[in-house]
């Protein structure tokens, strides 16, 4: 009866981890196709209207970083974001500013180099101004002191005491910008390049699903071992 019982908690022990293994594997695998599916996205260049893509009430829905929106309204502040970097790594002082939409609500604007500043001296703060651009989520850490007309980092959060409106978490890193006066001539800032949620690489996840497929024959040929080896 003893030896029933042990023989069926071990084919139970057996049964589960052979199916964790199995398990582990189906999921390292559909790890690996959710890389190609995400590799194989065509790039969406439509432009959404901002609100369509964000509201002034949370977060920038995961689905909606890297997309192109449209905005317009008025520029109320500018400041100094230092030590950032773009989409080709590249560390330069950017010229922030925080845009009021026509909705009662602002978000910031990443206009270009901070040393350009003064090359569009058509946008005033009285100018409506349609602005489209790449919407990317706020920064969490800070590049520089916070002051009044410097920003730590890019975050609508440390702006809370500084204006009325209702604030957007994210920022829109600008493509273009057109005022009254026409286009607005200046480098742009090159975007970050996104990539999948998903860690590691394909062929990463694929030997992931070797071992985990291989400890489940394990598992399974171990017992047999066991028999053979109490034999001898």
């Amino acid at each position: 009866m003893k030896t029933t019982i042990k023989k069926t908690l071990q084919a139970l022990v057996v049964l589960v981890l052979t199916l964790t293994f199995i398990g582990l594997g189906v999921w390292q695998l559909q790890r690996a196709q959710d890389l190609q599916d995400y590799a194989a996205l065509p790039i969406d260049r439509t432009i959404y209207p901002l609100l369509a893509k964000s509201a002034a009430t949370g977060i920038v829905p995961g689905e909606s970083i890297g997309k192109l929106v449209t905005t317009s309204g008025y520029y109320i502040a500018t400041y100094k974001a230092p030590n950032q970097k773009d989409g080709n790594d590249v560390v330069d002082d950017w010229e922030v500013g925080l845009l009021q939409n026509e909705t009662d609500t602002a978000i910031l604007v990443v206009r270009g180099l901070w040393s350009q500043r003064l090359s569009s001296p058509e946008i005033a703060m009285s100018t409506r101004v349609e602005v489209v651009g790449t919407l990317l989520p706020a920064q969490n850490d800070d590049r520089a002191v916070n002051t009044a007309s410097q920003l730590s980092r890019l975050d609508s959060s440390i702006l809370v005491a500084s204006t009325d409106a209702q604030l957007f978490e994210g920022f829109i890193l600008a493509k273009s910008e057109v005022s009254r006066s026409g286009m607005v001539e200046r480098t742009r800032i090159t975007p970050p390049e996104l990539t999948s949620e998903i860690p590691g690489f394909y062929w990463q996840h694929i030997s992931y699903v070797v071992i985990w497929w291989f400890m489940a024959l394990l598992v399974l040929w171990l017992p047999f071992y066991k028999r053979d080896d109490e034999r001898v």
